[in-house]
């Protein structure tokens, strides 16, 4: 049976539970799976002309599920869970054209630079959470590394981490990053928060048993002296002597330009998904330059317009941090979504055919 260009959404999709915690029945999806591509004419993912790949970030329960730590409200309220709601019912309508899913998992212990215990003021007391501490503060002393923390840490001295606490500020001033930010602890490894929403789980799960194919799962965050919005590399790469603390994800951004096609997603738009992004262009400009710098005659190689068309932004599956009364980043969010179409990616809609998406490959 022919392949239709869109598939019909399962009957067990619930999208009234999406912003709900619940147990995936994964023997009974897995046997759904195997009759749904049987039914559909659905092809394993080895015989894909076009490679596409679907990237999440941080589709986790901390960040997804209303009452969670940092639930993405964005101005609606109910940014992430509609977000979400979409993002499954794409998942499944555009099942045979999905090669691999990929999914970041931001990931955290309690002992991190950007977790209250790493802090504490003149008095000894811990930072509330979204408490900005800037690289001045530090120099002033009216912020200090805890002092238990160094415990936490064998191989760093507590003076080590004082010198480090300046470096690390003054380095995300220099950068021009947002200031270093205090959040609720969040996405706790071994926690209900670090998990993927379950409808998103559920839909990863029953495409990579439909498809034969294997949801591709990204650690990023835990590194304790830095903070990681960016699956593809950390906020800072080395301390105040030069030294690596941290690398680039090289590998997976590889594995990412190695597809015809990159649909990205996720939350928040404003934070993590933004410089996801930001950090993949970036990479392409500088592939870009080598392309402009290569010895006359060379064999010509992808340049920055053609990897940046290859990717889109799927811009009803994302939303910005909004705390009404307290900060609002859509704007923030849009302007950096603005940047990257200018650069030649894409914002696209889910609900509209991939057939209208400009220059995506076809099936």
């Amino acid at each position: 049976m022919p392949l239709a260009t869109e598939l019909p959404i399962p009957a067990f999709f619930d999208p009234t539970r999406v912003g709900e915690v619940w147990r995936v029945p994964y023997q009974e999806r897995a046997q759904q799976a195997q009759a749904w591509a049987e039914k559909q004419g659905i092809a394993p993912v080895s015989q894909d002309a076009r490679r596409i790949c679907l990237l999440l970030v941080d589709v986790q329960n901390t960040f997804c599920i209303p009452g969670f730590e940092l639930f993405v409200a964005g101005r609606s309220g109910q940014g992430a869970v509609d977000d979400n709601r979409r993002l499954c019912e794409f998942i499944y309508r555009h099942l045979g054209r999905i090669t691999q899913i990929a999914a970041t998992l931001d990931t955290h212990t309690s002992n991190q630079v950007f977790h209250a215990r790493f802090w504490v003021d003149e008095d000894g007391n811990l930072p509330p959470p979204m408490t900005s501490i800037s690289y001045d503060e530090v120099k002033q002393g009216k912020w200090r590394v805890n002092p238990a923390v160094a415990d936490t840490l064998p191989h760093i001295s507590y003076d080590e981490l004082q010198r480090y606490a300046l470096h690390y500020t003054k380095q995300l001033n220099l950068d021009s990053k947002y200031p270093l930010t205090i959040w609720p602890y969040h996405s706790m490894l071994g926690g209900i928060g670090h998990a993927l929403v379950s409808a998103v789980e559920e839909a990863c799960f029953f495409h990579d048993l439909a498809r034969a194919s294997q949801t591709r799962f990204e650690i990023k965050g835990g590194n304790p002296l830095t903070e990681n919005y960016s699956v593809l590399r950390p906020e800072v790469l080395e301390n105040s002597q030069g030294d690596a603390i941290a690398q680039k994800n090289t590998e997976f951004l590889e594995t990412l330009l190695s597809f015809d096609a990159i649909i990205i997603a996720g939350q928040a738009k404003s934070h993590c998904v933004a410089w996801t992004i930001s950090d993949l262009l970036d990479e392409i400009t500088t592939r870009d330059d080598h392309w402009r710098s290569r010895p006359k005659g060379a064999r010509p190689v992808q340049g920055h317009r053609t990897l940046a068309q290859k990717i889109y932004l799927l811009e009803d599956c994302t939303s910005p941090v909004v705390v009404p009364g307290v900060v609002d980043f859509t704007q923030q969010a849009d302007d950096a979504f603005q940047r990257f179409a200018d650069a030649g990616m894409h914002r696209v809609s889910s609900t509209d055919p991939l057939e209208g998406w400009p220059g995506f490959p076809a099936a």
